[in-house]
């Protein structure tokens, strides 16, 4: 079976590292060089669980102070009014 964007359906995807953003509750995480696939047309990301795993246990261990962030950013915030 061929593989298939399931945003645009295109079939052509690329292999690349990217920097991957997870958002848990309060907590932002940014981790870079993450491997993934990339669809050449709408840019939909794919990535497969075991990273996704790895990236999460990760996160886990920064959180509870077990490991130590290789370094930290200051994010700003605003609200959206109308």
């Amino acid at each position: 079976m061929e593989k298939k964007c399931n945003f645009c359906g295109n079939k052509n995807f690329s292999v690349k590292k990217v920097q991957y953003i997870l958002r848990k509750d309060k907590h932002i995480f940014i981790m870079d060089g993450v491997p993934c696939e990339e669809c050449n047309f709408c840019g939909e990301q794919y990535f497969s669980a075991g990273d996704l795993k790895k990236i999460d246990a990760r996160f886990n261990k920064v959180i509870t102070g077990e490991k130590k962030p290789m370094k930290r950013i200051m994010v700003p915030v605003e609200s959206y009014a109308v």
